[in-house]
């Protein structure tokens, strides 16, 4: 990277890359798969809890609610999901993974790339905390949260 640029700069830069890279993984995946990360990450937290309400799944995976409900509108066309209002207060929705769906996320490539997973998995336990840790101090110091809160309230 040019040294001219500030190491702030340069963290913004790499953090391009990496959502270059995430893009073009994610169109890879709809390309040899039919679905989409934000679709197979759905899929994959449905399949470790038996139902959630689409709030919390929304909350769950840091996207809006009107969002979820659109990919879950197309996830329940393909009889991956299924929906049911819940009996005590009809205003709620609870989401579940169908058998189907759980068939379709044991095919499924991983969400993330697999070569990053491989090399990622083979660091030292300390190495993969300090890059975590890294990252989700990036994420408050942009105040993701924050954003995504009013991103939800417009």
């Amino acid at each position: 990277m040019d040294k001219n640029h500030t190491t702030s700069e340069k963290v913004l830069i790499t953090l391009r890359q990496i959502i270059r890279a995430i893009d073009i993984h994610s169109k890879h995946l709809y390309k040899c798969y039919g679905l989409s990360g934000p679709q197979l990450i759905i899929l994959r937290e449905l399949s470790s809890i038996p139902e959630i309400s689409i709030g919390h799944l929304a909350q769950e995976i840091s996207l809006s609610q009107a969002t979820v409900t659109d990919i879950l509108d197309r996830l329940e066309a393909k009889e991956f999901i299924s929906r049911k209002r819940s009996s005590y207060d009809r205003r709620n929705v609870f989401v579940r993974i169908t058998e189907k769906g759980k068939v379709v996320i044991g095919e499924k490539s991983s969400i993330l790339n697999e070569d990053f997973t491989q090399k990622f998995n083979k660091l030292e336990d300390w190495e993969q905390t300090l890059i975590l840790s890294s990252i989700q101090r990036i994420a408050s110091m942009m105040e993701t949260k924050k954003i995504i809160k009013k991103s939800r309230e417009k």
